[in-house]
């Protein structure tokens, strides 16, 4: 089954869920040729091992904190934070506390 993504124009719920965090899962919110945006859930003590995509990325912490490690620098990202990296950056991800965040992926750099 087809996972749906929104319309352009859609308007995208993307507020803090609250109790709902827990249980929820990753989503994709929509994907274009150049684009993808996507809701990802990290309850704490999840990791997403380093990993590296081509193009730039835009993790904005909805609620809960995440760290973020790039390369040798560990940060943690709270709720209302946007963090930018580089396309090509390693980088890794862990719930600090139960988190969402919203994660903008380019993924055919010109």
């Amino acid at each position: 089954m087809a996972i749906p993504h929104a319309s352009p124009g859609q308007a995208i719920d993307i507020q803090a869920l609250g109790a709902g965090l827990h249980g929820a899962r990753s989503t994709a919110l929509f994907k274009t040729a150049e684009l993808e945006v996507m809701r990802m859930i990290l309850p704490a003590g999840k990791t997403i091992p380093p990993h590296s995509v081509p193009g730039e990325i835009t993790i904005q912490a909805i609620e809960g904190s995440i760290e973020v490690t790039c390369g040798d620098i560990v940060q943690v990202l709270q709720a209302g934070q946007l963090m930018f990296l580089s396309g090509g950056a390693m980088h890794g991800l862990r719930g600090v506390v139960d988190a969402s965040a919203l994660v903008t992926i380019v993924l055919h750099p010109h």
